[in-house]
Protein backbone atom coordinates (compact mmCIF):
# COMPACT_ATOMS: atom_id res chain seq x y z
CA UNK A 1 0.00 0.00 0.00
CA UNK A 2 1.43 3.16 -0.99
CA UNK A 3 1.65 6.24 1.40
CA UNK A 4 -1.14 7.96 -0.21
CA UNK A 5 -3.08 5.07 0.33
CA UNK A 6 -2.31 4.40 3.67
CA UNK A 7 -3.14 8.20 4.70
CA UNK A 8 -6.67 7.67 3.31
CA UNK A 9 -7.10 4.62 5.55
CA UNK A 10 -6.55 6.23 8.61
CA UNK A 11 -8.72 9.01 7.29
CA UNK A 12 -11.24 7.05 7.24
CA UNK A 13 -10.74 4.93 9.99
CA UNK A 14 -10.73 8.21 12.11
CA UNK A 15 -14.17 9.23 10.57
CA UNK A 16 -15.66 5.77 11.49
CA UNK A 17 -14.64 5.70 14.94
CA UNK A 18 -16.10 9.91 15.73
CA UNK A 19 -12.30 11.34 16.00
CA UNK A 20 -11.84 14.28 14.35
CA UNK A 21 -10.00 13.92 10.60
CA UNK A 22 -8.66 17.76 10.41
CA UNK A 23 -6.59 19.41 13.26
CA UNK A 24 -7.98 21.36 15.39
CA UNK A 25 -7.58 25.26 15.59
CA UNK A 26 -4.48 26.16 17.76
CA UNK A 27 -4.89 29.96 18.22
CA UNK A 28 -5.33 31.40 21.24
CA UNK A 29 -8.53 32.60 20.57
CA UNK A 30 -10.03 29.33 19.13
CA UNK A 31 -12.76 28.01 19.86
CA UNK A 32 -12.49 24.60 21.22
CA UNK A 33 -15.82 22.98 19.83
CA UNK A 34 -17.43 20.26 20.65
CA UNK A 35 -16.09 17.11 21.88
CA UNK A 36 -16.68 14.50 19.20
CA UNK A 37 -17.69 10.51 20.73
CA UNK A 38 -16.25 8.11 19.55
CA UNK A 39 -18.08 4.96 17.72
CA UNK A 40 -17.57 2.58 20.74
CA UNK A 41 -18.69 5.39 23.58
CA UNK A 42 -17.21 8.25 25.44
CA UNK A 43 -15.55 11.50 24.54
CA UNK A 44 -12.27 11.65 22.71
CA UNK A 45 -10.56 15.16 23.35
CA UNK A 46 -9.53 16.73 19.50
CA UNK A 47 -6.26 16.44 18.86
CA UNK A 48 -4.07 19.28 17.98
CA UNK A 49 -0.60 20.53 18.50
CA UNK A 50 0.93 22.04 21.21
CA UNK A 51 1.96 25.41 21.77
CA UNK A 52 5.35 26.94 22.12
CA UNK A 53 3.44 28.72 25.47
CA UNK A 54 2.29 25.21 27.15
CA UNK A 55 3.56 23.37 30.05
CA UNK A 56 2.83 20.16 30.61
CA UNK A 57 0.45 20.29 34.19
CA UNK A 58 3.17 17.92 35.80
CA UNK A 59 5.97 17.86 38.49
CA UNK A 60 9.27 16.87 36.09
CA UNK A 61 10.43 14.72 39.26
CA UNK A 62 6.97 12.62 39.15
CA UNK A 63 7.61 12.59 35.21
CA UNK A 64 11.02 10.99 35.57
CA UNK A 65 10.15 8.56 38.85
CA UNK A 66 7.21 7.26 36.80
CA UNK A 67 8.99 6.66 33.66
CA UNK A 68 12.15 5.68 35.21
CA UNK A 69 10.05 2.18 36.01
CA UNK A 70 10.51 1.60 32.06
CA UNK A 71 13.54 -0.31 31.64
CA UNK A 72 16.01 0.92 28.26
CA UNK A 73 18.90 -0.90 26.66
CA UNK A 74 21.95 1.12 26.88
CA UNK A 75 23.91 2.31 23.53
CA UNK A 76 26.88 4.69 22.48
CA UNK A 77 25.79 6.87 19.44
CA UNK A 78 29.10 7.40 18.03
CA UNK A 79 30.20 9.43 14.58
CA UNK A 80 33.56 10.16 12.91
CA UNK A 81 34.91 13.52 13.58
CA UNK A 82 36.55 13.97 10.29
CA UNK A 83 39.59 16.10 9.02
CA UNK A 84 41.63 17.47 12.02
CA UNK A 85 38.16 16.95 14.51
CA UNK A 86 38.34 13.95 17.32
CA UNK A 87 35.45 11.05 16.91
CA UNK A 88 32.18 11.76 19.20
CA UNK A 89 30.24 9.69 20.95
CA UNK A 90 27.61 10.21 23.61
CA UNK A 91 25.90 7.37 25.52
CA UNK A 92 22.10 6.97 24.82
CA UNK A 93 19.13 4.93 26.04
CA UNK A 94 16.20 6.27 24.25
CA UNK A 95 17.03 4.06 20.89
CA UNK A 96 14.28 2.12 19.03
CA UNK A 97 14.27 0.30 15.93
CA UNK A 98 11.84 2.41 13.75
CA UNK A 99 11.07 0.35 10.23
CA UNK A 100 11.48 -2.79 8.11
CA UNK A 101 10.97 -1.04 4.83
CA UNK A 102 13.14 1.06 4.81
CA UNK A 103 15.38 0.11 7.41
CA UNK A 104 15.45 3.05 10.00
CA UNK A 105 16.17 3.25 13.75
CA UNK A 106 15.93 6.84 16.06
CA UNK A 107 17.24 7.84 18.71
CA UNK A 108 17.09 10.99 21.22
CA UNK A 109 18.73 13.59 22.42
CA UNK A 110 19.20 16.77 24.37
CA UNK A 111 18.80 20.26 22.66
CA UNK A 112 21.55 21.26 24.97
CA UNK A 113 23.96 18.38 23.44
CA UNK A 114 27.35 19.49 22.97
CA UNK A 115 27.85 16.04 21.08
CA UNK A 116 24.73 16.25 19.03
CA UNK A 117 26.23 19.04 16.77
CA UNK A 118 28.95 17.50 16.21
CA UNK A 119 27.01 13.90 14.94
CA UNK A 120 24.48 16.42 12.97
CA UNK A 121 27.63 17.74 10.50
CA UNK A 122 29.31 14.47 9.82
CA UNK A 123 25.90 13.48 8.82
CA UNK A 124 25.99 9.48 10.26
CA UNK A 125 26.40 7.75 13.40
CA UNK A 126 27.07 4.43 14.77
CA UNK A 127 24.90 3.21 17.39
CA UNK A 128 26.77 0.37 19.54
CA UNK A 129 24.74 -1.77 21.84
CA UNK A 130 25.97 -1.85 25.24
CA UNK A 131 26.79 -5.11 26.92
CA UNK A 132 26.04 -6.02 30.35
CA UNK A 133 30.11 -5.74 31.05
CA UNK A 134 30.48 -2.10 29.74
CA UNK A 135 28.99 0.09 32.35
CA UNK A 136 32.24 1.92 33.25
CA UNK A 137 32.33 2.47 29.23
CA UNK A 138 28.74 3.53 29.38
CA UNK A 139 29.77 6.17 32.17
CA UNK A 140 32.69 7.04 30.85
CA UNK A 141 30.81 8.38 27.47
CA UNK A 142 28.03 10.00 29.97
CA UNK A 143 30.09 12.45 30.91
CA UNK A 144 30.66 15.83 29.27
CA UNK A 145 33.77 17.54 28.03
CA UNK A 146 36.01 14.68 28.32
CA UNK A 147 38.15 12.68 25.95
CA UNK A 148 35.72 9.80 26.12
CA UNK A 149 37.23 7.75 23.55
CA UNK A 150 41.08 7.64 25.16
CA UNK A 151 41.53 3.95 25.84
CA UNK A 152 38.54 2.81 24.32
CA UNK A 153 39.53 0.48 21.56
CA UNK A 154 37.44 0.68 18.47
CA UNK A 155 37.85 0.09 14.56
CA UNK A 156 35.36 2.29 11.57
CA UNK A 157 32.07 1.09 11.02
CA UNK A 158 32.01 -0.73 7.30
CA UNK A 159 29.35 1.94 5.74
CA UNK A 160 30.11 5.49 7.72
CA UNK A 161 33.67 4.84 9.03
CA UNK A 162 31.65 5.85 12.70
CA UNK A 163 33.59 4.22 15.95
CA UNK A 164 32.47 0.51 16.55
CA UNK A 165 33.27 -0.12 19.98
CA UNK A 166 34.98 -3.26 21.19
CA UNK A 167 33.10 -5.41 22.77
CA UNK A 168 29.88 -4.36 22.04
CA UNK A 169 26.33 -6.59 21.62
CA UNK A 170 25.68 -5.12 18.59
CA UNK A 171 26.28 -2.35 16.07
CA UNK A 172 24.24 -0.60 13.62
CA UNK A 173 25.64 1.82 11.00
CA UNK A 174 23.76 4.98 9.64
CA UNK A 175 23.00 7.75 7.67
CA UNK A 176 21.06 10.65 9.51
CA UNK A 177 17.66 10.57 7.34
CA UNK A 178 15.47 13.05 9.34
CA UNK A 179 15.66 14.91 12.68
CA UNK A 180 12.27 16.14 14.26
CA UNK A 181 11.60 18.45 17.15
CA UNK A 182 10.23 16.61 20.11
CA UNK A 183 9.93 19.24 23.08
CA UNK A 184 13.42 19.77 24.74
CA UNK A 185 14.69 17.07 22.86
CA UNK A 186 15.52 15.68 18.89
CA UNK A 187 13.97 12.69 17.34
CA UNK A 188 17.06 11.62 15.14
CA UNK A 189 16.15 9.06 12.80
CA UNK A 190 18.43 7.20 10.86
CA UNK A 191 18.93 4.88 7.91
CA UNK A 192 20.74 1.37 8.11
CA UNK A 193 23.63 1.10 5.56
CA UNK A 194 25.25 -1.97 7.66
CA UNK A 195 24.57 -4.02 11.23
CA UNK A 196 25.57 -6.68 12.88
CA UNK A 197 25.69 -8.77 16.20
CA UNK A 198 28.97 -9.83 17.08
CA UNK A 199 27.97 -11.05 20.38
CA UNK A 200 24.41 -12.19 19.69
CA UNK A 201 23.47 -13.74 23.09
CA UNK A 202 25.24 -11.61 25.40
CA UNK A 203 23.45 -10.13 28.20
CA UNK A 204 23.01 -6.85 27.17
CA UNK A 205 23.28 -3.64 29.75
CA UNK A 206 19.67 -1.99 31.21
CA UNK A 207 18.89 0.55 32.80
CA UNK A 208 16.41 0.83 35.40
CA UNK A 209 14.98 3.28 37.88
CA UNK A 210 18.50 5.19 38.22
CA UNK A 211 20.93 2.62 38.09
CA UNK A 212 22.42 -0.16 35.39
CA UNK A 213 21.15 -3.69 35.75
CA UNK A 214 21.45 -6.88 33.36
CA UNK A 215 18.74 -8.20 30.95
Amino acid sequence: MGHAAMAATVVRYLRSTGAPAAAAPTGRGAAAGPTPVGAHGGHRPRLRAVREDERAPLDPAVFRRVLGNFATGVTVVTAPGGPGRSPAGFACQSFSSLSLDPPLVCFMVGRASTTWPRIARAGVFCVNVLSADQAELCRAFAVSGADKFAGVAHDPAPATGSPRLAGAIAWIDCAVHAVHTGGDHLIVVGRVEALDAPREGAPPLLFHRGSFGVG
